[in-house]
């Protein structure tokens, strides 16, 4: 448990800033792709930088504009694909004219990367600019249930975690953790969506507790997988950590890695049901 104390200093830290660009969010909406943009580029940079390829400027700063540019543009359907065009004809232009420095797998590497990143963080705009209701609710939802997931796994798996879930990648998670990650995520669903309904929605729009419980056990089962891909990598790279930022939680990455598989399925559930009902 000597990792406990930096964890919850990060969290000290971490968590009235999140309030602080939740609360800032709700006044500019705009906010939100900033601020998931910009921490895209950080984890672009971190990804690159595991395979030592920020040394390829070019590279670089095409893979981290374009993870800086999809956060902020993901709503208007058009620009993404003109955006993800321009991407791929810049990232192969760079790839011809450092063709014998570039190894193809590098280049695989940084757009795999590139694209997942991305991908998984400008649903966090689709779903906070969207929803027509409240931003904050949705920016709750799709960061405090992952997160939420792996700190019940992590208690949980430290004091009663017997059975290893998937030793050769990641030695420390245990099937009991994992249980405790799902009642964990989906206590905290029920916990937020009653302070949302009784609290700060003051009667706007009524909880869908239901889908609360879908997201929280799909959530918690789907951050796993999310963890265990990123950490997957890392084993390969024979790295511990992506970064540094959060002590005792590495880099950006090593904290929003489970976000990057979550977010979407937020976005997925609420084509087919809402999260929040309109009242009359």
């Amino acid at each position: 448990m000597k990792s406990l104390k930096p964890r919850l200093l990060t969290a000290a830290i971490g968590i009235p800033a999140v309030v602080v660009i939740m609360l800032l969010s709700e006044l500019w909406s705009p906010l939100v792709g900033i601020v998931v943009g910009l921490a895209s580029l950080l984890m672009i940079g971190e990804f690159l930088y595991a395979r030592r390829l920020l040394s390829c400027i070019p590279l670089a700063i095409v893979c981290m504009l374009y993870a800086l540019a999809m956060p902020n543009v993901a709503i208007w359907g058009a620009v993404t694909y003109i955006i993800t065009y321009v991407f791929f004809i810049a990232a192969f232009l760079v790839s011809l004219i450092y063709h014998k420095k570039l190894h193809s797998m590098n280049l695989a590497y940084a757009l795999f990367g590139t694209l997942l990143i991305s991908y998984g963080m400008s649903a966090v705009t689709i779903a906070c600019r969207t929803n027509g209701f409240s931003v904050s609710f949705y920016f709750v939802l799709i960061f405090l249930l992952p997160w939420m997931a792996d700190g019940g796994g992590y208690f949980i798996g430290s004091y009663f975690g017997k059975h290893k879930l998937c030793p050769t990648i990641s030695p420390k998670k245990t099937v009991e953790g994992l249980l405790g990650g799902i009642v964990f995520c989906v206590a905290s669903a029920m916990i937020m969506g009653l302070l949302f309904q009784f609290v700060f929605l003051n009667g706007k729009a009524r909880v869908n507790f239901p889908a609360l419980v879908v997201i929280g056990i799909l959530d918690s089962v789907i951050s796993v997988l999310g963890d265990l891909s990123f950490s997957l990598i890392k084993r390969h790279l024979k790295i511990k950590d992506y970064g540094s930022m959060f002590p005792g939680h590495g880099g950006m990455l090593d904290r929003c890695d489970s976000i990057i598989f979550t977010a979407p399925l937020v976005v997925v559930i609420s084509q087919f049901t809402p999260f929040l009902y309109a009242l009359e």
